[in-house]
């Protein structure tokens, strides 16, 4: 650890304009053991991810508003590990952990709008089950393609609003100091302890737009699962209430993960954000819940699995 602190220090030296990023450095002895774990999960996450978007476009069985929006999440979770992941491979390699103010400004808004478009379209995809479970006979009606499309678009465009006026409320503050982070990727709450005048203001101001990104969405798909379990208890068969409670199960852990430790890290207070708790949150949110979703929202799916059996099949084929 003293060594990296030496290395840190000559870094900061050569440019003022560069952050350091010091990751997990304080608990060098996991570093090794970090670097193989989150590889594995960001080769997963790629090919999980990127198999679910190839499939659902080859076969026209699975053009269907589940996996419209399945795709977006697909794509979503590709772009935003690989906003942060690459980086933190870098740090836990080797010693160099700067990355510059234009980079990391660049990844905080990046991150930041991907997160927070997650965060909404997963409540779009628990309002499609809610139609497909508790509306059978007026799905159809009810997921149109231009109604698809526009939840779709809402999602994004929400994710980016939200984004722009975080880190503009971030860039309009003076920074102080060192410019160490002691997080793995440039992270709000991280910033906000750099902040050289008093940040209760722009807090406030951050906290509702986190409220409205996190506890409203997390709320909305908390009670859309309400009325799927309610619809599900009135299957008479016990096979389809197993089964359609080990689905719902399986995407209720994925949003537990991916809400939970994202409230835990934005909606406390600057003075009592633990950045060695932090760290260890935020993986869920960045590394594990990207990787998770194609193996919970697919491997539960009969249309997924015997797309995925042709397509291996193809492939033996023409090998």
């Amino acid at each position: 650890a003293h060594k990296i602190n030496i290395n840190v220090e000559e870094q900061f030296n050569t440019s003022s304009q560069d952050f350091i990023l010091l990751g997990f450095s304080d608990w060098p002895h996991l570093e090794h053991l970090l670097f193989v774990v989150i590889l594995i999960f960001y080769l997963l996450t790629l090919v999980g991810n990127t198999a679910i978007i190839v499939v659902s476009n080859l076969f026209p069985q699975l053009h269907t508003p589940m996996y419209f929006f399945l795709c977006h999440l697909s794509f979503l979770d590709l772009c935003y590990t690989t906003s942060i992941v690459p980086q933190l491979l870098v740090n836990l390699h080797g010693f160099d952990r700067t990355i510059t103010k234009g980079g990391c400004v660049a990844q905080l808004f990046i991150s930041l709008a991907l997160g927070s478009t997650e965060s909404v379209l997963l409540v779009v995809m628990a309002f499609d089950r809610y139609a497909a479970v508790c509306r059978p006979l007026h799905y159809t009606t009810i997921m149109q393609p231009w109604l698809c499309l526009l939840l779709a678009s809402i999602s994004w465009f929400g994710g980016f609003v939200n984004s722009v006026a975080q880190t503009g409320l971030m860039m309009a503050m003076p920074l102080c100091g060192l410019r160490y982070l002691d997080h793995f990727f440039c992270e709000m709450p991280v910033f906000l302890k750099l902040a050289c005048k008093d940040t209760k203001d722009t807090e406030a101001k951050m906290f509702v737009a986190r409220v409205i990104i996190l506890v409203l969405p997390a709320s909305l798909l908390l009670v859309s699962y309400v009325y799927i379990i309610q619809a599900v208890l009135n299957i008479k068969s016990a096979e389809g209430q197993r089964k359609a409670f080990e689905t719902c199960g399986s995407h209720l852990m994925v949003v537990f993960l991916f809400y939970g430790s994202a409230i835990y890290t934005y909606l406390q207070p600057t003075h009592s954000y633990s950045t060695s708790h932090g760290k260890f949150a935020a993986l869920f949110y960045t590394i594990i819940t990207p990787m998770l979703n194609p193996l919970i929202y697919t491997l539960r799916n009969k249309d997924m699995k015997a797309a995925l059996r042709k397509v291996i099949k193809r492939k033996r084929a023409l090998g």
